[in-house]
């Protein structure tokens, strides 16, 4: 068996593209391989900044023969309808042919027609050609003279199969059996006849360290290291790992230092400078948890002074970008958050949703109403909506916008803190309300110039959580708030624009979600579980809906509250999937009508509990034996099944003791439902099961006087109605 290697060489790929790109040139080339009947073994990836490549072993040397079958036409078909099955198939004589019986149709002719397999050095020469010029890339560039696009001008193309190089063109690069390894260290070129070789070379003469993995450890390693050596900790960053995997070729990891200066800076300003703009992993101190004046760089060379010279530049460049954020800090510390605010009404949030002054003014309302029941302060609530978008116009937040809100924050506390607040200690004997602080009347808040005057120390500290929580969560691994003014401010933000957009009709379609209203939709869900938050759904939508239209002076053509609503449903589902739950557990609980979140979640896992007892599952076969016979008569004569049931009509003791323990596993399902105690509601039902089973077992309910049977197939509707307090067990399956 034989080897391909075949490796694509340019000039620098960027970082977020190798993984992808490395996987497409495997599967395009493994499905380039089996649709021209080629088995192969094993298959090697591999990806760096200059070089995407692929390894195949247990190749043959040729395709396997193919043998072809022609259908004809019938034996005694026309003479000329015969000639041209012969041209067709390329058979000079109809001797050729064989005869194949039909039992329906009679004996026809069949063709037979043996191709004999392709040298794979053709397939691959054929192939290959194929892959690059149709390769897909986010952005892809031309150079030269020449019409093939790539991701950068591409150098190099090496393709050797079985020792040998498999020999075609691309827009004029030519193929060989050539690499290159580090620009610096050991550029080559290097001829290689095998994957084995091609990986020592490289490793040992290049400098290239070929495989993802292998220079994602050395780095991961190695910061640990240098860190460990002098007393400090890595600050772990996954995302910025698998970067700096994607930039250097030969990666060595170096200490740097910084002014100790720049400390005084937010610690995600420093962390984000060092990460966005010049790819450095922050550093900080085991004891007390807080960074260090030291940043970890990944170089792509050895260089002769163990790293120095490079620290010191790294340092120097990212002093450079320390110096703009803390003027940018300074700046903005300068500047009342209220004053930034009320730049927000020259900036849109949406057109026909008016400015984010608008969207301020709607927020801080509905946070005001929500704050109760969420167990916030409506007056702290409604401060913390009206200060929440105001760093959007801040200097930082221009400079880093993934900063949003929490400079916010960061500037509530500088700016409240010093700004007429009592502290904490010295509060007993004012008039400060016990839960926030305020010395004023929510009368009079509308008159007021800071929004922190006259807040305790925990005012203001509610105050900025909110402000730099109230955009959470930002994806599913992000935490969701937990603090009620925070809770309060971030569903009101959530449910602001998702009502807004309803209100005018733009709402994702299909893949398609520009104003990423699917997370908002599922930050709702996540906030209301995570914190057990006890809303209706339908009654909160309508809150927003109402201040939206108050404020916008719009009108709603139609009511979109129910459809929103089903949006909400459909991304708990998916909330719920992913934690494992059953599709149809949820389908079967949603068909109650119930909108209390975290009522639906308990439900969800209480059925699904009670589904995995014996009782339970024979309860729910005995559930679609009874719904089986209902559906069939329902549709000869839904009138026969309505109605109550007739205990004098009974005309066995398995009819009474089946109605008996109806009515009493209903009471006692109504009261633990009443209680929210589902568990006790299904044990109440469970008791079901053997009364159940006895009827159908004893009792005849198609019998042939009339009353009897529609008294019967009513017993069977109240099994029915009994178990649809707790779900829709029409849409369980099993």
């Amino acid at each position: 068996m034989a080897e391909l290697l075949l490796e694509l060489f340019s000039e620098e790929i960027p970082a977020r593209m190798q993984a992808k790109a490395e996987a497409d040139l495997r599967d395009a080339l493994t499905k380039g391989l089996a649709e021209a009947g080629v088995e192969y073994g094993d298959v090697v990836a591999l990806s760096g900044p200059r070089r995407l490549a692929v390894a195949i072993s247990g190749l043959p040397e040729k395709s396997a023969d193919v043998s072809e079958e022609k259908k004809g036409p019938k034996v005694d078909a026309p003479e000329k309808a015969i000639e041209g099955f012969l041209r067709g198939a390329g058979l000079t004589s109809i001797d050729q042919a064989q005869v194949r019986s039909d039992p329906k149709k009679g004996d026809f002719y069949v063709a037979i027609r043996e191709i004999p397999g392709r040298p794979l050095e053709d397939i691959i020469a054929g192939l290959v050609p194929d892959i690059v010029r149709g390769f897909h890339w986010p952005k892809s560039m031309r150079w030269g003279r020449g019409e093939l696009r790539w991701v950068r001008p591409l150098q190099r193309i090496l393709c050797v199969f079985d020792g040998k190089t498999v020999e075609f063109e691309i827009d004029g690069l030519k193929s060989s059996n050539e690499t290159e390894g580090h620009r610096v260290h050991g550029r080559g070129p290097f001829k290689v006849s095998s994957y084995a070789e091609y990986k020592e070379t490289l490793q040992e003469n290049g400098f290239v360290a070929i495989a993802r993995e292998d220079r994602r450890l050395l780095i991961e390693d190695q910061a640990h290291m240098v860190c460990a050596q002098a007393g400090l900790e890595l600050v772990e960053d996954k995302g910025l790992l698998e970067e700096v995997t994607g930039l250097a070729e030969w990666p060595v990891v170096i200490l740097g230092e910084m002014d100790p200066a720049f400390l005084s800076l937010p610690p995600e300003v420093v962390q984000l400078s060092m990460r966005t703009h010049q790819k450095y992993f922050a550093v900080r101190n085991p004891e007390t948890g807080e960074l260090a004046s030291n940043f970890v760089v990944v170089a792509n060379i050895e260089a002769s002074d163990g790293g120095k010279s490079i620290a010191e530049g790294n340092a120097r460049v990212l002093s450079a970008r320390l110096d703009d954020a803390r003027f940018f800090w300074e700046q903005d510390k300068a500047t009342p958050l209220e004053k930034m605010a009320e730049k927000l009404a020259t900036i849109d949030f949406k057109k026909e949703l008016g400015t984010i002054a608008d969207k301020v003014e709607r927020v801080a309302a509905l946070a005001r109403e929500l704050a109760p029941k969420v167990g916030a302060n409506s007056d702290l609530a409604e401060r913390a909506a009206r200060l929440a978008k105001a760093d959007l116009v801040s200097g930082m937040v221009g400079e880093f916008p993934e900063l949003q809100g929490v400079m916010g924050a960061y500037y509530a506390l500088e700016q409240g803190l010093g700004n007429d607040v009592i502290p904490d200690a010295q509060r007993s004997g004012t008039q400060s309300s016990e839960d926030t602080g305020s010395r004023i009347s929510s009368g009079e808040l509308s008159g007021m110039t800071n929004l922190q005057a006259g807040l305790s120390e925990a005012g203001v500290r509610k105050i900025a959580d909110a402000i730099g929580d109230h955009y959470k969560p930002q994806g599913p691994s992000d935490a969701v708030p937990t603090e009620p003014v925070a809770i309060a401010v971030a569903l009101a933000d959530k449910l602001d624009t998702l009502v807004g957009f309803w209100a005018i009709d733009e709402k994702p379609t299909g893949s398609k979600d520009p104003f990423a209203l699917r997370r908002a939709a599922l930050g709702v869900v996540r906030i209301i579980l995570e914190n057990e938050v006890r809303l209706k759904m339908l009654d909160e939508l309508a809150v927003p809906r109402t201040i939206f239209v108050t404020r916008q002076h719009l009108r709603f053509e139609t009511n979109p509250i129910d459809d929103l609503l089903s949006f909400f449903a459909d991304r708990l589902k998916q909330y719920l999937r992913d934690q494992g739950a059953r599709h149809d557990l949820i389908d079967a609980v949603f068909a109650l009508g119930e909108d209390d979140l975290v009522l639906i979640v308990k439900r969800v896992e209480a059925l699904a509990a009670f589904l995995e007892t014996e009782d339970g599952a024979n309860l729910l076969a005995g559930y679609k034996r009874a719904a089986n016979i209902l559906k069939a008569e329902e549709k000869k004569d839904g009138a026969a099944v309505e109605g109550n049931v007739d205990a004098s009509l009974f005309a066995q003791d398995e009819e009474r003791a089946l109605h008996t323990a109806i009515e009493t596993a209903v009471s006692r399902a109504d009261a633990a439902l009443a209680a929210e105690d589902f568990e006790a509601a299904m044990a109440a039902l469970a008791e079901l099961r053997g009364p159940v089973d006895a009827f159908f077992d004893s009792v005849t309910v198609n019998a042939d006087d009339e009353k009897l049977r529609a008294n019967r197939l009513r017993l069977l509707t109240s099994i029915r109605a009994a178990l649809f307090r707790v779900a829709d067990f029409s849409k369980i399956a099993g």
